[in-house]
């Protein structure tokens, strides 16, 4: 008796909606929160050391906060690249085109109040700052193309 087995053939695929990197997304992400917030909270203690005064409308501004709201941004760009990772068509360019967007937009409160100019611009640079270590570390995790 002869027993025949059907041949199988593999054929090879790319899969476009896996990330780049094997580093899991919380991972790199958290990675790049604490880098930023580190950077953001020298920044503005710089900012201090220089004569800047850290004030809004006579409150002082703790310089601890920055990187608390730096590490709150980067939680919430690793929940939005994660809902862009399961649901847009091109995860990678809508993070970005979404986090830059935001970026400019999270600038705008801080040339509204009571503040000195120098305040105003550190606060700007701190934004700044944190979403150019943030946002790339991110972004690098999600896929190019479509799914």
């Amino acid at each position: 008796m002869t027993t025949i087995t059907p041949a199988t053939t593999a054929i090879p695929t790319t899969d476009t909606t896996s990330p780049v990197s094997a580093t899991p997304l919380w991972r790199s992400t958290a990675r790049a929160g604490v880098a930023a917030a580190v950077a953001t909270t020298a920044v503005a203690a710089g900012a201090l050391a220089a004569g800047v005064p850290l004030e809004i409308s006579g409150e002082p501004i703790p310089v601890a906060s920055f990187a608390q709201l730096t590490l709150m941004g980067a939680t919430l760009g690793l929940l939005l690249a994660t809902a862009l990772r399961r649901w847009a068509a091109r995860p990678r360019r809508t993070f970005t085109a979404a986090t830059v967007a935001l970026t400019v937009l999270s600038v705008v409160p801080d040339l509204m109040p009571d503040a000195a100019v120098a305040t105003k611009a550190t606060l700007v640079a701190t934004h700044v700052v944190a979403a150019a270590l943030v946002i790339p570390a991110i972004a690098r995790r999600l896929a190019e193309g479509t799914r």
